[in-house]
Parts: C-alpha cells; sequence; structure tokens
C-alpha cells in the first residue's frame, strides 16, 4: 500500500493526515482530509543559505476551482492571483509556524497548501496550519514544532470545536486558535459583543481540543520524521561588544535617548549616540576589517537598545515617549472633514493617524466572492491602505500587500458586529481607512475613524467600536503588558495583542506571539488591561461624536423602497429591459428583487420620488368598482379603449357608450377624449370592462367575456402575450 494514514477525532468529525502518497520529491509532504475538505500540504527549503537578514519564508494558500465544482469567472478561465480569503488564510499558518524556527536560520522556506476538495462545511483555512506543522515535523527542516490549529464556535452558549459553516452562521464568535503543546501562540477572532472572561474560556477549550491533533503529529515525527539538516547561523561578532557599549551607552545618555516623546526626535537621539560610540571604536585609517567591525558594532548597538528599553518598561514601567505601561497616548478627532464624503473622520492617536470615509452605495457595489465558499457577495467593503509617507519612508507603491488586507479584514471583523442588517439600512457601505502617521496600532486607529465615520453618515450602527493594541515585555517570570504600543515596542517586545469591542463587549481580536507562547493567566490580565484602554478611547470618541447623526448626511444619496406584487415585476422591467432604462434615465438606479422589492437610489431625492411614482404608476392594479377619469387611447368597431393608468387600459364597449342605439364608436367618442368610467368587470385574462357611471343602471349590463381556453386562471396574472 503507498503511503501511510494517521488519524484522530477533532470534534465530532475524524481528522486524517497521509504522506507518502502524494508530492514525493518534496522535503515534507502530507494531505489532510476533514469530510470532504481535502488539503495537500507541503514544505521546502533551499539547500544554500540566503545573505538576507531575516528568516525568506513565504507560504500560500492555492485555491483551486475544480475543489468545488467550479469554472473560474476570470476571462481566462484559470486562477489568478490569490483573492482576499486565500491570503488571509496564508496568514494563519505563517503566523502559526514563523516563530518556531531556529534563531539564526536563513534558508529559503516555501509551504504551500493546495486546497484539492471542499465540502463548503469543514473549512480549509484551519487545515493548512495542521499541515504545514505536519509537513515541517517529518522534513528535514529545522524548526521547533509541532503546533495545531482549532476554530471555535459559541451556539446557544455552548463552546464547538471547529463547527461547521452553517454551524458558524448561528455562532455569536469565529475564534481560531494555534498553540503548541503548553501554550498559545497565535489567535483571531470575529465575536458578537463577547465578555472577556468567554474569550479566556473559548481560547482554553481551543488549546485542550488541539491536543489530540498534536499527538498524532507527534507520532507521525517519531515514526517517519527525517534527520534536521544543519544550518549554520551567522558568527555573531557582537557578543561580546554588548557588555561594553552598554555601559558606555548609559554613561551617554541612551536613557534620556530612549525617553524622547517624538518618533523622529527619538531616532536621531538614538543615531547621534550610536554614531559617536560606534565612531569612537574603529580607528582612524583601519581599512581591513573596517566594514565587518562597523556591522558588528551595530548590531551590538541594536542589542543594547532593545535591553535598556526593556529593563526600563520592567523596572521603572517607562516607555519609549514617556508613559507608563497603562497609559493610552492623547487623542483628537475631527469628524465631517471631507466636504463631499458621505461620512469622514480623522482620528489621531499620539504619532499614529488615520482618516476614514465611508461612502453608501447601491447593491450593484457589493463586491461579488469567486472562491470555494458558498457566499456570492459581501455588502460590507473595508479597505486599508498604508503609504509609505505614513512612516516618513520613500517605497515603491503598487497593490495592496498581505499586510494591509490582513490589517484591513481585522478592522473590517471588529465593525461588521455592530452594522444594521440590509433590510434595516438598504445600503451597500464602503470604509476606507487611509493610515497618513504610523507609529503603532494603525489598524486599530483604523477602527476607530472607521467607527467615527460610519456614525458621521448617519449609519444607524449599534454600538460605536474601538480598538488598542497590547504589547507584552517578559523576562522568564517577569513581565509587563503595555497598553497602546508604539512601533518600536511591537519590534522590540514579546507580544502583539489587539483587541476591538464595544462598552459591552470585544468584537474582534487578533494576538500573535514572538516568545513560545503565553499562560491564561497573562491573557486574561492583558484583556483586562485592553477593555481599560478601549473604554478610555471609546470615552474619547464619545466627546465628538456619540451617537449616528439623527439625519442622513446632506451628501449621501438616498433610497427609496416599494413593495409591488411579484407578478409585475415584468411591468416594470420591460421587454429587453426597455422600461427600467426609461426609470433609470430619469436620474436614479432601480434595482428589482424577486419578492418585488424595489429599491430606488438618487443623489436628487425629486427624482427617485419621480422614479417612485412612475412605478407605482405602472404597476397599480385596477379593482372592479374603481372610478378613474380616463382617456380615449384608440377606436375599434367594437368599442373604444381608454388608458385608466399608464400601462393599464380597458375596453368600453359600443353598447355601454349611450342611452340610444349608435351605429359607430366614432359617432360618440374620439382619440383624445376624456371622460369619465368605472370598472365593471376583469376576466380571468386580466382584461377590463369598463361601464360610464352615469349611464349604470339606465342600459342593460354587458355580459362579462367567457375565457378561453389556455387562459390563465388566477387574478392579477399576467394576460397572456400579444404579438
Amino acid at each position: 500500500m503507498i503511503g501511510k494514514t494517521y488519524k484522530t477525532m477533532l470534534g465530532d468529525r475524524e481528522l486524517s493526515i497521509e504522506t507518502g502518497k502524494l508530492a514525493k520529491l518534496v522535503s515534507g509532504s502530507v494531505t489532510l482530509r476533514y469530510g470532504d475538505t481535502v488539503v495537500l500540504v507541503t514544505a521546502q527549503a533551499r539547500e544554500e543559505k540566503s545573505t538576507l537578514d531575516f528568516l525568506p519564508l513565504t507560504v500560500e494558500f492555492e485555491e483551486r476551482h475544480y475543489a468545488v465544482g467550479k469554472i473560474p469567472g476570470s476571462f481566462h478561465r484559470r486562477e489568478g492571483r490569490p483573492g482576499e480569503k486565500a491570503i488571509l488564510s496564508a496568514r494563519i499558518t505563517d503566523r502559526q509556524i514563523r516563530p518556531l524556527f531556529p534563531k539564526g536560520y536563513r534558508h529559503e522556506t516555501q509551504v504551500i497548501i493546495t486546497v484539492l476538495s471542499a465540502d463548503q462545511q469543514n473549512l480549509p483555512d484551519v487545515l493548512g496550519p495542521i499541515g504545514a506543522s505536519a509537513a515541517l515535523s517529518i522534513s528535514d527542516i529545522p524548526w521547533n514544532g509541532p503546533t495545531a490549529c482549532v476554530r471555535v464556535g459559541q451556539i446557544d452558549g455552548q463552546f464547538v470545536l471547529n463547527p461547521t459553516a452553517d454551524q458558524l452562521e448561528r455562532s455569536r464568535m469565529d475564534l481560531v486558535v494555534a498553540g503548541t503543546r503548553d501554550a498559545v501562540m497565535m489567535v483571531e477572532a470575529g465575536a458578537q459583543n463577547v465578555a472577556e472572561e468567554d474569550l479566556v474560556a473559548a481560547i482554553e477549550f481551543a488549546h485542550a481540543g488541539m491536543q489530540g491533533v498534536l499527538t498524532l503529529i507527534e507520532q507521525m515525527r517519531a515514526e517517519l520524521g527525517q534527520e534536521k539538516f544543519n544550518f549554520l547561523a551567522d558568527g555573531d561578532l557582537s557578543t561580546d561588544l554588548v557588555p561594553e557599549l552598554a555601559e558606555a551607552a548609559r554613561a551617554a545618555g541612551l536613557r534620556d535617548a530612549l525617553l524622547t516623546a517624538k518618533k523622529k526626535d527619538r531616532s536621531a537621539a538614538i543615531k547621534a549616540l550610536r554614531d559617536r560610540l560606534i565612531q569612537a571604536r574603529i580607528p582612524d585609517g583601519e581599512v581591513e576589517g573596517a566594514e565587518e567591525r562597523l556591522a558588528a558594532l551595530k548590531s551590538a548597538f541594536g542589542k543594547v537598545e532593545k535591553q535598556e528599553l526593556r529593563r526600563l518598561i520592567l523596572e521603572d514601567d517607562l516607555r519609549a515617549d514617556g508613559r507608563n505601561s497603562r497609559t493610552v497616548r492623547p487623542i483628537w478627532i475631527e469628524t465631517r472633514a471631507l466636504p463631499r464624503a458621505h461620512g469622514s473622520a480623522i482620528f489621531t492617536r499620539g504619532e499614529t493617524q488615520v482618516l476614514g470615509v465611508a461612502t453608501l452605495g447601491t447593491e450593484r457595489d457589493e463586491i461579488l466572492v469567486d472562491d470555494l465558499t458558498t457566499e456570492t457577495g459581501d455588502k460590507f467593503l473595508l479597505h486599508y491602505n498604508f503609504p509609505p509617507y505614513s512612516t516618513g519612508e520613500v517605497k515603491r507603491m503598487g497593490g495592496q500587500s498581505r499586510r494591509e488586507i490582513g490589517h484591513g479584514n481585522l478592522a473590517k471583523r471588529a465593525i461588521r458586529a455592530v452594522l444594521p442588517t440590509f433590510e434595516e439600512f438598504p445600503y451597500v457601505i464602503r470604509l476606507v481607512g487611509e493610515v497618513l502617521e504610523s507609529n503603532g496600532s494603525s489598524s486599530m486607529a483604523t477602527v476607530c475613524s472607521g467607527t467615527l465615520a460610519l456614525m458621521d453618515a448617519g449609519v444607524p450602527i449599534k454600538a460605536p467600536v474601538a480598538g488598542v493594541a497590547m504589547g507584552l515585555v517578559m523576562e522568564g517570570d517577569k513581565y509587563r503588558v503595555l497598553t497602546d504600543i508604539l512601533g518600536l515596542e511591537d519590534a522590540l517586545g514579546d507580544m502583539d495583542f489587539k483587541v476591538c469591542g464595544t462598552a459591552d463587549g470585544i468584537t474582534a481580536l487578533q494576538m500573535d506571539i514572538k516568545v513560545g507562547g503565553i499562560t491564561p493567566q497573562v491573557m486574561r490580565e492583558a484583556l483586562a488591561q485592553a477593555r481599560e484602554g478601549r473604554l478610555h478611547i471609546l470615552g474619547k470618541m464619545a466627546e465628538v461624536l456619540a451617537a449616528p447623526r439623527a439625519e442622513l448626511s446632506p451628501t449621501a444619496p438616498r433610497i427609496v423602497s416599494i413593495k409591488i406584487n411579484p407578478e409585475l415585476i415584468g411591468k416594470v422591467i420591460g421587454p429587453g429591459g426597455k422600461q427600467i432604462r426609461e426609470l433609470e434615465a430619469m436620474g436614479a438606479q432601480v434595482t428589482v428583487e424577486e419578492d418585488g422589492t424595489i429599491r430606488i437610489f438618487s443623489a436628487d431625492g425629486a427624482a427617485a420620488e419621480a422614479v417612485k411614482a412612475r412605478i407605482e404608476g405602472i404597476t397599480r392594479e385596477a379593482k372592479v368598482g374603481e372610478e378613474f377619469d380616463g382617456t380615449v387611447v384608440k377606436t375599434a368597431p367594437f368599442g373604444a379603449f381608454v388608458n385608466l393608468f399608464p400601462g393599464q387600459d380597458g375596453m368600453l364597449h359600443i353598447s355601454q357608450m349611450s342611452e340610444e342605439r349608435i351605429n359607430a364608436v366614432e359617432d360618440v367618442l374620439n382619440v383624445g377624449d376624456k371622460l369619465r368610467v368605472k370598472i365593471a368587470n376583469i376576466d380571468d385574462r386580466g382584461k377590463i370592462d369598463l361601464i360610464r357611471p352615469e349611464l349604470e343602471g339606465k342600459i342593460a349590463p354587458r355580459e362579462p367575456r367567457p375565457a378561453r381556453s389556455g387562459d390563465r386562471g388566477d387574478r392579477g396574472g399576467r394576460p397572456p402575450r400579444r404579438d
């Protein structure tokens, strides 16, 4: 038999991991099956060491449309660049495995996750990290795993391990957790105002639920694992220089330089001090080995800077800008910043500034989803833009980076939880977060500015949402949690923990750990401190705009909704769409749903009302006994056709025109004549017989026309088509 299969229960379903059957030339290869979802994961590293000074790891998540029996919708009918869902799935795997590569490992490494089959119930995004862990564990690539990854939902108050897609629709949370045997390493969550303690309990439930998967991968490694190849870390000449350089730096004023309030001033002060110290240690005229010594001195100074900053935080509760661990940076806010935007707000916290802009559109503006899910569209869009000038840098500008997509998705999940339903507020909503300055936590500033922009536009959100980024500095058993971290603290610290929510609970969360993991106690403390910071920020937001504006923004388009008999939709659309094109030529967009709901969208309120009146006229249904002031539009030997209202004519028979017998219709009525008529009968085909009310009772009523064979018998139905 080809290959070997390992099995375990994950939740209420079996997870199988097979190796030795597919992709056998790669260093590590596994195939996972969960329900009818099948994922192939491979791991490969180059033999040659990279010259880069960072870990060159790439993770790719490849969606194949054949996995759900679809042909791609692109022009070439083949898969193109990864979509947003695939990028987010790749990031989940990357964030789980990256911290566990050995220090100094610089071999280019690639993990590729290919979805071969998707049953659209067992989601493949959490299978990718499990497969990556298994593939790396049995490969010859140095890696300190294993890890595992699971999803948790909460339905009717009960936690559910790896819920199906249908179950997630009913869940209060969508929580993804990755961890090792002893600790949690990565958390990603969207939630409906979930309490902090409930979230910690869910994370603990997830960690317990992944233990069987970890045992399975450990068994695979023990039975099939290859010997890890030796890699040479760069010789670190800086280590011996650190003690002497640290003493000199402290004497030269490193503490004061680190505690400089503004980022640019702080960077300049630290650079000047570094250059003085290095210059004093490179003799004038020295050529041989000077470049290598310069690099070693710079590296050593970087270590000294990190050590001193972490010491200040742990021992003195002092941070780079002079704050203590719990203080949020100063905040200022401005709403309605852009005169023509539907909603806008500038949110500035310290040296991080984001312009949030809200735009309201119609159903035609929803984004179509062409991936392996059953979704067909999304009526809420959030785009996060991070231009190079926001950090004072010059870089090539192109498409959105994976970081931008990941940060935007976090903000989107945070805000989506408080949006009204489409039935309550029938607009497609687009939010854009333009990062203008960035010195830590621009994604959380996007949540705040986006919430304010929505309220500025008059969108009836359920509650304001704010976000705050938490950090951690940990040395042995000693640690300190930091509120509202700077970019420097993110780079030199041990955790990036972003928490978003309302005053009542959490709506989104993202955590990445650079150390081996954190305990539930540290997580509880971080969440409690994050709540304190979040409430402070919400208070500052409320001082400027406490709730959505009572009226929709004056620049926002209006939507008028009406409901018609679904049988009359064809009359609104017209042959070949002619009627609806005429309606839209009046200055509005018109959308028609199968249940008869019609939405009229226009920046001109008068135009919207005119289109509404026109549709009401087109779809008006006549009733027996109604009277109208009609106009003769056509005559025939047997009678006259009278227009009652737009799109509806009735027939006044010649016998109903006069008390006297007449020889020709034209003796009494001509085209264009106006007269009062009353509906006497509507037959099964929708044909209307009219009488003149003043002659009612004076002449014999006409017998109703009999239904013809094949006619529709439903009242109010469309009449048979007449060419």
